[in-house]
């Protein structure tokens, strides 16, 4: 697996692991396929891997401890504050104060079992309290040794450079895949290359759709958060399989699956992508995605299928979308 720079000098796979799927929000799990698609992820030089305090809460982060073990020292581990959390797991809303910024990174780290987080993201930003000051929090943990690097996610470009004119930012993490491509429209791309900082994109596989494993809501679990989302309602996911059977032919032209196309596109505009899988299989699928080289005319290609094909349906419900691009 190659390596790449983010911003802040850190360094991190090419392409990482989401692991919030691991416990929550997809469906069922299996926490014994779930530890061992970490370590393969590690075996195969998989190193940058995400979590947050808000994935179950704390669920997530504490797989991660039992699935590192001793080998958390070949991890880039990246987790996020933002919603405030009690210690019995209870949403108290937004809560971008420095001084919940401190209790959150320090009852991550005991649920990650580490002294360190290499990346501490604020997983959304708190309209109530200036960027400023969460970001001079977070700069603290730095200084103090609990963080290495620190990020943002789901933020504007506005929001991006007030926090990098406070403290470093090593990433920004956001939605991003040929279903999602907000952030070419709004700014947000073009001031992440301007200021070089990195791009993290979560979902690029479009929360699994891209991969042509879902053709219709039954394919969806119950109990699978993804049946709230208006994009996979299901006249939307009738109109959006256009896109998937576009992805696929490309997809069959260059010997390759219709996931490894999307995650090129993605590597192509310079982001880091994390897709979230809970199986071996799919890791090692996605991750030969690195190695895909997609040329001038494959890009073109894929800009005319998004163009013609069109997504429908909006990527979060009206409430998530309110949180996004502070």
């Amino acid at each position: 697996m190659k390596t790449t720079q983010l911003g802040d000098g850190l360094t991190v796979s090419a392409q990482g692991l989401g692991a919030m799927g691991m416990s929550v929000f997809y469906g069922s799990t299996n926490e014994t396929e779930a530890i061992a698609t970490v370590r393969h992820a590690l075996d195969i030089g998989v190193n940058f891997i995400d979590t947050a305090e808000a994935y179950g809460p704390f669920a997530n982060e504490k797989l991660l401890a039992r699935a590192l073990g001793d080998r958390r020292d070949e991890a880039v581990l990246a987790t996020k504050f933002g919603t405030e959390f009690d210690d019995e797991g209870r949403p108290h809303g937004l809560n971008g104060r420095p001084e919940y910024a401190r209790r959150a990174a320090e009852r991550s780290l005991r649920h990650l079992g580490t002294d360190v987080i290499d990346l501490f993201y604020l997983h959304r930003v708190d309209p109530a309290v200036p960027i400023e000051e969460t970001v001079g929090g977070m700069a603290e943990l730095v200084r103090d040794g609990l963080v290495r690097h620190i990020g943002l996610s789901e933020a504007s470009a506005a929001t991006i450079r007030r926090a990098q004119a406070t403290a470093p930012l090593a990433a920004v993490q956001s939605e991003f895949s040929l279903f999602s491509r907000d952030l070419l429209d709004n700014g947000v791309l073009d001031t992440l290359r301007e200021l070089e900082i990195g791009l993290v994109a979560f979902s690029p596989l479009g929360r699994g759709f891209l991969t042509g494993a879902i053709t219709t809501v039954e394919d969806l679990e119950p109990g699978d958060a993804r049946r709230g989302l208006p994009r996979f309602a299901p006249e939307a996911i009738a109109a959006n399989l256009r896109l998937v059977e576009e992805v696929a032919r490309i997809a069959a032209a260059k010997d390759a699956t219709p996931a490894q196309i999307a995650l090129a596109w993605v590597q192509a505009q310079g982001g880091v992508a994390i897709p979230g899988t809970r199986h071996r299989s799919r890791l090692d699928e996605n991750a030969a995605a690195t190695e895909l080289v997609m040329t001038a005319d494959d890009l073109d290609a894929l800009e005319r299928v998004i163009t013609e094909a069109g997504v429908t349906g909006a990527r979060d419900t009206a409430a998530g979308l309110a949180m996004m691009h502070a």
